[in-house]
């Protein structure tokens, strides 16, 4: 039997309690899936772990009662961004707290980012996805599923509501321009 996370999600959505458990045991191991792309690139050591950073985001998610999930790809992509903008968040402080500010435990990455040329790296990545977005706010939304999400070109297109062979050329001509951009910085 097929579970139906949109319809699920649904009912989330409308404030159904029965409806958030089900839902955290039904995305769960896909939420996992995404939380091991995310920390692929972060040091091999560290203490945290995928469950907290999948932890982290569907509770930031479903704690959200004015999101409207359009389906299950649209729900798994918002999650890849939210873990995405944690990671980059971490990597924020952790530079702050080089420079003399005040870094205080907020959140379950405490130990994510602990060197901070992994930190000044990720920045780099967000910062040249920034510049594309502002350059091309589509193309850019196209990298944040594609490469974070880790949907495919079918998902990607239908969460955007645009055709297959734009999310292709857009994923393509993205790649590029970031590779240009990471390079130059370096």
């Amino acid at each position: 039997m097929s579970i139906d996370v949109t319809q699920i999600l649904s009912e989330v959505s409308g404030g159904s309690d029965e409806a958030y458990n089900r839902l955290f045991t039904v995305v769960y191991d896909q939420l996992r899936d995404i939380a091991n792309r995310q920390l692929v690139y972060e040091r091999k050591n560290h203490t945290f772990s995928k469950t907290d950073l999948v932890h982290e985001v569907f509770l930031k998610m479903t704690g959200d009662t004015n999101m409207d999930w359009k389906n299950r790809a649209h729900f798994y992509g918002v999650a890849a961004l939210c873990m995405k903008q944690l990671l980059v968040d971490y990597a924020r402080k952790r530079l702050a707290q080089k420079r003399g500010g005040d870094l205080t435990r907020k959140t379950y990455i405490e130990e994510l980012i602990p060197a901070e040329k992994e930190a000044e790296e990720m920045l780099s990545v967000d910062d040249a996805l920034e510049k594309l977005r502002k350059m091309d706010s589509r193309m850019a939304k196209v990298v944040d599923y594609r490469f974070f999400g880790g949907l495919t070109i079918k998902q990607t297109a239908k969460v955007m509501g645009i055709s297959k062979n734009t999310v292709s050329r857009d994923w393509a001509k993205a790649r590029g321009l970031l590779y240009k951009e990471l390079k130059d910085q370096t």
